[in-house]
């Protein structure tokens, strides 16, 4: 079966990996897929270290990165770490100092707000784009708004296709009129950064209103587990998914052993939409941390990026907790994942995990010819 995707960006079968861990990047992609490496998570330093060990291991197969540049910036290119940093307020490190010792961890207050400029400043994300421009990526991603014209510029001068991850029709009709080349089209269900629409209504109203502009496709993402939701989701005129939340139960996902656990036991009804983390929302696990943070004590969420420099290191303190056996750290364990964690029943390998879309794809077409028939 011929796919649309494979003209564009070379992979055997339309079935695309977000990640930060370079290692089911490869996996996915050396099983037939299409691995996305999201590149918030890196310094540009960083970035460049990932990418040369994702050439040295995909064995040519294509591969891409995901690059966060927020349309609207709450700061200026001009401000500084320190500057963010001292614009956190005493309210704001006093109530997560309680909530850690509550928590029983200890966390020295000089070392609570992280100090690495954020990913999600322009000036960032555009040096993290010039790493990956260097290296042999077949498609670049862009979310939290209208795709950069460098990056489209950039995409042609390299033969690169650029895709914008969009959570309702008003925005995929800007980032086609901007000359993006594919659209993620991202329901409510989603984990992470997500809009309100579910993906049943929101792919079908995006293809029918892109259509009428021009041919550009598109990738349904939103809570798909599993190979025959993706078949539903191409029965719809997708030409293929974009999935993140089920490589987070793999064993090659950066993902702690205590989230994998509190993942697998969780239903769909156990994710929140919430600024908590990042400051703007975003679908993740919900613990104990969320209920505080919206909890009637709480002094509320501060905007991105500042919650992010808030929260980046609290996280790692409570993982590093947790796994040692705190339990009370463990009720505060959460991490990006989207509705379809129900789905999610056991920890499998990123290979098997593509194994079980290609079966279950093959399967549910020959139930529709059937029918069809």
């Amino acid at each position: 079966m011929a796919f649309a995707m494979t003209d564009l960006v070379g992979c055997e079968f339309p079935l695309f990996a977000f990640s930060h861990c370079r290692d089911v990047v490869v996996a996915v992609s050396r099983a037939g897929g299409f691995g996305m490496l999201g590149a918030s998570s890196f310094t540009p330093e960083q970035l460049e270290q990932e990418l040369a060990w994702i050439d040295a291991h995909v064995e040519g197969k294509p591969y891409g990165v995901d690059v966060l540049i927020p349309e609207n910036q709450p700061v200026g290119r001009e401000v500084t770490v320190d500057q963010l940093a001292d614009s956190i307020p005493t309210v704001h490190r006093e109530f997560l100092r309680d909530l850690l010792s509550k928590h029983d961890i200890a966390m020295d207050p000089d070392q609570m707000i992280g100090r690495r400029r954020p990913s999600t400043l322009p000036d960032v994300g555009e040096a993290l784009m010039d790493v990956a421009f260097q290296h042999r990526i077949r498609l670049i991603a862009n979310a939290l708004g209208l795709a950069p014209p460098a990056m489209i510029e950039r995409g042609k001068q390299h033969g690169v296709p650029v895709a914008a991850l969009v959570g309702a029709k008003e925005h995929a009709l800007r980032q086609v009129g901007a000359g993006v080349d594919l659209l993620v089209v991202q329901g409510s269900e989603a984990g992470g950064h997500c809009g309100e629409v579910s993906t049943m209504v929101l792919v079908p109203e995006v293809i029918r209103a892109v259509k009428r502009v021009r041919e550009v496709p598109v990738l349904a993402a939103g809570g798909i587990m599993t190979g025959r939701q993706m078949a539903g989701c191409m029965a719809m005129g997708a030409a293929g998914v974009w999935t993140g939340s089920v490589w987070l139960a793999t064993t090659e996902s950066e993902t702690s052993e205590v989230f994998r656990e509190k993942m697998i036991a969780a239903t769909s009804r156990d994710t929140v939409r919430s600024k908590a983390r990042t400051g703007k929302p975003s679908r993740q696990l919900r613990s104990s941390w969320h209920d505080a943070w919206e909890g009637p004590d709480s002094p509320g969420a501060l905007p991105m990026p500042t919650m992010g420099m808030l929260s980046s290191r609290a996280f790692r303190a409570i993982d590093k907790a947790a796994a040692g056996g705190n339990p009370k750290a463990r009720e505060l364990v959460s991490y990006w994942v989207g509705q379809g964690v129900g789905l999610v029943d056991s920890v499998r390998s990123a290979a098997g995990v593509v194994q079980d879309f290609k079966e279950e794809f093959a399967e549910a077409l020959a139930d529709m010819q059937v029918i069809a028939e």
